[in-house]
């Protein structure tokens, strides 16, 4: 029975089918790997409002630049940082939710790494900074939290040969390290411009990439 559909008729040529298999596959790519605007850009929100407050309101050598209440800042960090979370949970399983094998149990086992990564910080930091000073006290949990975060990234990026996830880890593990020597206030500041700045300008410069790549 003769075929109506040009659709449905078989490559005219070599060159034809190399060029369909090769837009299957760029197909296939897109579907599994997550847009980068859901993975960088809700932490990138967070860190940029989330330590901006922090810094507006236990600014250096205590200063207060806006009288929020104390406990706003973390707060909405936590929350913020929460949001982000789910969010970047939602986006892997919709990508990742086929994918079975090592790489599922990469997956699995690197989302492991960040639940005991923060259970332990939480646990570890709530024990030591009640006898530092409020300002040393803030410092150590923000610097703590950052440097975890950056290490984890690289691990990440190590595991999946993610060159992106790599240099972020690098770059935050860097500006942490920065800011620990600024001192309070000024740490809170480099960490909402240079992480969530960083992480907003990361995620748009992965999406331009993937949309241009044909």
């Amino acid at each position: 029975m003769p075929l109506d559909d040009d659709d449905e008729q078989p490559p005219a040529s070599p060159a034809e089918t190399l060029r369909l298999i090769r837009q299957q596959q760029a197909e296939a790519a897109r579907q599994l790997n997550p847009d980068p605007r859901l993975v960088y850009w809700p932490w990138g929100i967070a860190w940029l409002v989330g330590f901006g407050l922090f810094f507006l309101r236990f600014g250096p050598d205590d200063r207060v630049f806006v009288n929020l209440p104390e406990w706003l800042p973390l707060t909405a960090l936590f929350v913020l940082l929460g949001a982000a979370g789910i969010l970047s949970a939602i986006t892997g399983a919709r990508s990742y939710g086929q994918i079975t094998g090592d790489s599922a149990r990469r997956g699995q086992w690197y989302g492991v790494a960040w639940l005991l990564g923060f259970v332990s910080y939480g646990i570890i930091l709530g024990r030591v900074t009640d006898q530092q000073p409020d300002d040393l006290a803030r410092l150590l949990w923000a610097a703590a939290a950052v440097g975890l975060t950056g290490v984890l990234h690289v691990a990440g990026g190590a595991i999946w040969l993610d060159r992106n996830l790599f240099r972020l880890g690098i770059w935050l593990s860097a500006i942490n390290i920065v800011g620990v020597y600024a001192g309070p206030g000024w740490h809170a500041l480099i960490v909402a411009l240079a992480g969530g700045g960083g992480m907003l300008i990361g995620g748009t410069i992965a999406w331009l990439n993937r949309r241009d790549r044909p």
